[in-house]
């Protein structure tokens, strides 16, 4: 197994980061085997979906009306609502497997991965990237 670890700045807003292209990069050269992501993070998570055609902003919406930024949390450090920050991995796993065959991602046409970060008070997300060959 072949792993590293990337650093991604997210500053202090919600974010969907698309992480797509450093994926394939990790990937090509690889031939076949899983390409595994995971966020080592109470508060962040991964996600496939389309990107650019306001898919992500639709992601952070969505997220928004489940998980309201209140004081309804019981979790109460960091900014006002920061505990719905914790419950959503449970809805955006902090994990994701892409099948990689001759080096290249096996995504859709119009799959993207993703970074999906609520944590303001946080502004850098570390991401390990590994390869399982085949």
């Amino acid at each position: 197994m072949d792993s590293e670890t990337r650093t991604y700045r997210t500053g202090d807003r919600e974010v969907v980061l698309d992480l797509t292209r450093d994926c394939a990069s990790f990937a090509s050269g690889r031939g076949d085997g899983l390409l595994n992501l995971f966020v080592p993070h109470a508060t962040a998570g991964l996600a496939i979906i389309e990107t650019g055609a306001g898919s992500d902003d639709d992601l952070l919406a969505a997220v928004g009306e489940l998980l309201p930024a209140d004081d309804r949390w019981q979790h109460r450090h960091g900014s006002r609502g920061h505990g719905r920050s914790h419950v959503m991995p449970a809805l955006i796993p902090p994990y994701a497997t892409v099948p990689v065959v001759g080096g290249e991602l096996m995504l859709g046409a119009w799959q993207s991965i993703c970074l999906v970060d609520l944590n303001v008070d946080n502004s850098d997300r570390e991401v390990r990237f590994s390869f399982l060959a085949g």
